[in-house]
């Protein structure tokens, strides 16, 4: 399995921490409320993980998903992730799931569809709520059903799936506004 490391940087959003090791990324932590949670989040996934300086590699990672966030756009697609741990069928969705781009969302049965497996929506949910790279693999950007926006993410800390989508200007057409960015819920239907 080789040695895993991991560092906690600063976002816009929170304290977030990522974990690597020979063969690329293993796990994203998207903000939590406090960083000791963050902290707890991520050692629960890899307990192996000893805290150390990232290397270039994963610096420029950590520099793509923090403009990411600042709502800047940002080519995360040909970060290297180890996904030795992942089910072949997850595999085959993160995969994809990484080909959409910013801005841009489709739903599970898409994903399904896609994939040759239309029957396996149900499947595809599952795969993406257990999504160890958050924003690497923007399982944001796949929606239950059209429109459908609520929820967390895994890995996806106190940041719903509304609120980086808005960073990423996926709902309003226009880009993101500072408003967007730092609402936390979405906007309450007058119709």
């Amino acid at each position: 399995m080789g040695e895993r490391a991991y560092t906690v940087f600063d976002t816009v959003v929170g304290r977030c921490a990522i974990a690597w090791g020979v063969a690329g990324i293993v796990g994203v932590q998207l903000a939590e409320a406090r960083e000791i949670e963050t902290r707890r989040h991520l050692l629960r996934r890899f307990p192996d993980a000893r805290e150390t300086r990232p290397t270039p590699e994963i610096e420029a990672a950590i520099d793509g998903l923090k403009a990411l966030l600042r709502g800047e756009p940002a080519d995360l697609s040909d970060v290297a992730l180890d996904m030795a741990d992942v089910l072949p069928f997850a595999r085959r969705a993160y995969q994809l799931v990484r080909t959409i781009p910013r801005g841009e969302t489709l739903t599970f049965a898409d994903i399904a569809s896609r994939l040759g497996a239309s029957g396996a929506v149900l499947s595809v949910g599952q795969a993406l709520a257990k999504n160890p790279f958050a924003l690497l693999v923007p399982c944001h950007r796949v929606l239950p059903a059209r429109g459908e926006t609520s929820g967390t993410l895994a890995c996806g800390g106190i940041v719903s799936r509304y609120r980086l989508l808005s960073i990423e200007g996926a709902l309003t057409g226009r880009g993101p506004t500072l408003l967007d960015a730092l609402s936390f819920a979405p906007p309450r239907s007058t119709g």
